[in-house]
């Protein structure tokens, strides 16, 4: 008889050791028996969790962007100005959580295999749309809504521009160079705007 209770547990720890698999292997090449090897269970306890692979990917990515969802809402409701809410957007995409070699690469894996299936493609333009609402959050505040539409889809494409770059290098990923790059790009914006 199965434990009560175990079933989340058991569930998390197959999300986990999908992202740790992907992450080593830098693409979505890998086997629900690899995945379960690595949780711990058995395959049939995997394909009883999640039926199919694409099943267990896609529970993947809900998970990563709903901690994404939670990490953005815990940092903007620290937030008082608007100009903070853009940092803070700008923070947690690149926090101790969010940017971690097996996330980046399982990020980069979602896109390409976005290009196939339609079911990821509607994920990511999920958190596109998020990104870009939880930016114009902050930037509307500062600029007017025409130009914080073009610098929040700027700011946008840098931070998912820096995932690639990092998803390409070896070694800890950098993550204040990273905040400091697409900081450094918002400043000249609004520094602009103020001069105007």
């Amino acid at each position: 008889m199965p434990k009560v209770g175990m079933e989340p547990l058991r569930r998390k720890a197959l999300i986990d050791a999908t992202i740790s698999a992907i992450g080593e292997r830098g693409s979505l090449d890998v086997t629900m028996s690899e995945i379960a090897g690595r949780a711990g269970v058995s395959s049939a306890l995997a394909h009883h969790y999640f039926g199919a692979k694409d099943e267990l990917l896609l529970a993947t990515m809900r998970h990563i962007l709903a901690e994404l969802t939670t990490d953005t809402l815990r940092a903007l409701g620290s937030t008082s100005t608007p100009r903070e809410r853009v940092s803070a957007v700008v923070a947690v995409n690149f926090s101790d959580l969010q940017f971690q070699p097996e996330t980046i690469a399982a990020w980069l894996a979602f896109y390409v295999e976005a290009q196939k299936s339609s079911a990821l493609r509607r994920l990511l333009r999920v958190y596109a749309r998020r990104l870009h609402s939880n930016l114009m959050s902050g930037l509307t505040g500062i600029l007017p809504r025409a130009e914080a539409d073009r610098v929040a889809e700027a700011t946008a494409a840098l931070i998912d521009g820096l995932y690639i770059r990092r998803a390409l290098k070896d070694g800890v990923p950098d993550a204040a160079t990273a905040i400091a790059l697409v900081e450094d790009y918002l400043e000249t914006k609004l520094n602009r705007r103020q001069a105007q």
